[in-house]
């Protein structure tokens, strides 16, 4: 079983739909501030566009997709960047996410390989680890229209990013659910695998130069 959350009107083939407005296609009206109407360990990939940073208790959305996950199952987020003005100004953004935000989402971070993320730190000298565990497969950084050009290499933007706002719109995670041991063979082969994507996300590539 699949979950296209914040589908809209273009839900993923094969997938159970799930959004806050009744469009075509849609299975369920709902959010992720209610339960998952699913069981415990039943569904094997999630998508879920824009619609984390919305929720009212962020910890409680992450435990329900957690919940309903089988081990190993693929999660893709797709979230708008913190370091925006446009998003940072919008009242109805509860929560923020950027380059860091994986390091919270596990007591087991790791790298994957071409990430832009620093050396890995534990954030959890002073809170305690989430009661999930998402481990990053691979994240993505999508550019306001002013640096959507041949004229930036991709260490330039990514020493831009670091220096001012509004470089980057939008920001996609791959997440692997580990509810039982993950080898780092098995990890590095879901980093390089191809996983589905949201119709959100091929809109976005849709404008890439």
């Amino acid at each position: 079983m699949k979950l296209d959350i914040g589908c809209g009107a273009n839900k993923l083939p094969d997938c159970y739909g799930i959004d806050r407005y009744a469009l075509p296609g849609v299975n369920l009206v709902s959010d992720l501030d209610t339960e998952i109407p699913f069981p415990d360990n039943s569904i094997d990939f999630i998508a879920v566009s824009r619609m984390l940073p919305y929720v009212s208790d962020l910890n409680f959305a992450l435990r329900e997709i957690y919940r309903v996950s089988v081990h190993k199952t693929v999660v893709c987020l797709l979230c708008p960047y913190a370091h925006n003005f446009r998003h940072s100004s919008n009242p109805f953004l509860k929560h923020r996410f950027d380059e860091h935000t994986p390091r919270y989402m596990t007591a087991s971070f790791k790298q994957p390989p071409g990430s832009p993320i620093c050396p890995p730190l534990s954030p959890y000298s002073y809170v305690t680890p989430p009661p999930y565990d998402f481990r990053l497969l691979r994240m993505e950084l999508f550019y306001q229209a002013p640096y959507l050009t041949d004229l930036y290499e991709p260490d330039e933007l990514e020493v831009l990013k670091e220096l001012q706002a509004n470089v980057v719109d939008e920001i996609l995670y791959y997440y692997v659910v580990a509810k039982a041991p993950i080898t780092d063979e098995e990890w590095l082969a879901m980093c390089n695998e191809v996983h589905p994507e949201p119709h959100a996300v091929t809109m976005l590539r849709s404008i890439a130069p």
